[in-house]
């Protein structure tokens, strides 16, 4: 810049002398070349400012488009509570849910608590005459005990559920700066959105619909951009071989996660154990005389804030903090071959996390009834309601070990074994306790407040059916095969037990996170690459639930067969079977 202004001040200064001995010809020319030269020297400053920038801020990213086919086989809704009937049969006979009159069952009932018995004998006539007989056996004196009812609702039939086509966009966004030569800052935004869709909301059908700080990266919540990732590293500290580093976790896209997204290893957690994002910090250890590549990290994260935000003045917390912490140990990496072991825990699980979800119009019907009454004039809105965990369920906890190769020929192949044990301390909210469902009672409503009650609400008792220690396990293994149309054919089955509780929920698989399933997935795929930054991929996932609940520890797993019979219940609709065909457009750049 100061060249340019040296040649801007003698041109001017050689102006009189210029009009005196030139000709128009010779001073336009001589004007064209200053000005060529300006435009020179102006590139020149720009790549220099550029380069300067730079050095501060890289930014690269990738953008991916998706086509998904998706189909659901026998899909059922048959929601069900575990009810203590001592209680439930007391206040029914003194008349404390509303009129009750065992005489008009159950063919004349006149009250909200006899038709509920009316169409529990008419939907599920054997479960009708087993409560008869238990109120019986109780007006003798024999205590009822905890039975499972259904909720009274017409019966619903499994169905097969078809969406032919449904389109997704993926952006994001990586910040790298350098800020010493042993301090560096690493970011990711990210925007995910169905197409036609930027809603932020999700209706809540199952716990892939629950929008929560740790899975918003893998859930299509609108043209909003989410910061995935933030954190520093401080390398070498003091000389040593320890590195520290603060802030929202590289806790993602793990191995051997990244093969099927055709991408390098993107976090430092097993992918099989976690695909969640949470915020925290690592302190790790890379020695001298250990084996090649090993790196140890110490990680603590947080999952749940309690007090912040939820209206803590008030004085009515009563949940406390989520915490994680563990080892996660690249024990062997020379490029090639690596083996990882994990082990971690989780500590005061809540019942969900603080998040949002439309609230469905089906759960009215059994938890609001005087809402359910002013919602049938507008049977096309949903509120969205900001959900709050109600108590502490327990702890979790979890380890696994994997292993990857990568031979010359582009041959990949992987495995790992997962671990889970759920905790339970015996509470309960709405949806369960940790592996156990919530014990339910009646209580009496007086909606015009004359001292009398017309009508009832089920409420959970805060505590659950069982507080044992439950242990699952995962299995996960693959293959890539490189073939001679510069493309990979890949290949990947996944099998989790009855209790198998991952933390993989942020997977942006729609039909739910693979890896968190209660039973099997086969996924196959192909993968062309076009060019270095660019690739298509076409896919295809089936599902075989064999186990409610998949990538939740709240409530008690059930049998699908035995939901689909009408012998067991899930708060949350479940399915039998599923399979998504896709296929993927991505560039990177």
């Amino acid at each position: 810049m100061r060249k340019l202004m040296t040649l801007l001040l003698a041109f001017l200064l050689a102006l009189p002398a210029i009009g005196t001995a030139a000709t128009n010809e010779d001073l336009q020319k001589m004007i064209d070349d200053l000005q060529e030269q300006i435009y020179d020297l102006q590139d020149q400053a720009d790549a220099a400012e550029f380069h300067s920038s730079t050095d501060r801020l890289q930014i690269t990213g990738d953008f991916r488009n998706r086509v998904h086919s998706l189909h659901y086989q026998d899909t059922l809704w048959n929601p069900g509570l575990a009810v203590n009937l001592d209680n439930f049969f007391f206040d029914a006979a003194n008349q404390n849910l509303g009129p009750f009159n065992p005489a008009n069952l159950p063919g004349a009932p006149t009250s909200d608590i006899e038709r509920a018995f009316a169409a529990i004998a008419t939907d599920y006539p054997d479960v009708y005459n087993d409560i008869l007989t238990k109120f019986g056996a109780w007006s003798g004196g024999t205590p009822a005990g905890i039975g499972f009812m259904p909720i009274a609702h017409p019966k619903n039939v499994a169905k097969d559920i078809d969406n032919d086509v449904d389109f997704n966009t993926r952006l994001r966004l990586n910040m790298m700066a350098k800020v010493a030569s042993n301090v560096s800052f690493a970011g990711r935004l990210a925007m995910y959105k169905s197409w036609g869709d930027s809603a932020g909301t999700q209706v809540l059908d199952s716990w892939n619909a629950f929008t929560m700080d740790g899975t918003n990266g893998g859930n299509t919540i609108g043209n909003l951009v989410q910061v995935e990732r933030a954190f520093f590293n401080w390398k070498n500290i003091g000389g040593s071989n320890f590195w520290f580093s603060v802030g929202r976790r590289p806790s993602s896209y793990g191995s051997p996660s990244n093969y099927r997204e055709n991408e390098m290893r993107g976090g430092s957690p097993s992918g099989h154990l976690v695909h969640f994002n949470f915020d925290g910090f690592t302190l790790g250890y890379a020695p001298d005389n250990g084996p090649e590549g090993m790196k140890i990290r110490f990680c603590y994260g947080q999952g749940y804030e309690s007090q912040n935000g939820n209206g803590e003045l008030f004085n009515n917390i009563s949940t406390d903090d989520t915490n994680l912490g563990g080892f996660a140990i690249d024990a062997y990496d020379d490029g090639k071959t690596m083996v990882q072991v994990m082990a971690f825990g989780a500590f005061d699980v809540t019942d969900g996390f603080k998040g949002t979800f439309a609230f469905p119009s089906e759960f009215a019907a059994i938890f609001a009834p005087t809402m359910w009454q002013d919602m049938q004039n507008f049977d096309n809105m949903n509120f969205v309601t900001r959900y709050m965990p109600s108590t502490n369920i327990g702890d979790i906890l979890l380890g696994s070990i994997g292993f990857s190769r990568e031979e010359k020929s582009g041959l990949s192949y992987f495995g790992s074994v997962g671990w889970t044990q759920l905790r339970p301390n015996g509470k309960g909210g709405m949806f369960g306790g940790m592996a156990s469902d919530t014990i339910f009672e009646a209580q009496g409503l007086d909606l015009d407040y004359n001292g009398t009650n017309e009508t009832f609400k089920i409420v959970p008792t805060g505590t659950t059916l069982d507080d044992s220690n439950q242990d699952g396990y995962g299995v996960y293994v693959g293959v890539q095969i490189p073939t001679t149309t510069n493309g990979k054919l890949g290949l990947e089955y996944n099998y989790g037990s009855e209790y198998w509780t991952p933390f993989t929920q942020a997977q942006d698989d729609p039909i739910g996170s693979k890896l968190a399933t209660r039973g099997s997935v086969y996924e196959g795929y192909y993968i062309h690459n076009i060019n270095p930054n660019t690739f298509v991929k076409f896919a295809g996932l089936f599902y075989d639930y064999e186990y409610t609940g998949s990538g939740s520890p709240v409530g008690k797993p059930q049998k699908v067969d035995d939901v689909l019979a009408g012998t067991a219940y899930s708060m949350l609709p479940v399915v039998d079977t599923a399979w998504d065909a896709n296929i993927t457009f991505t560039i990177r750049f």
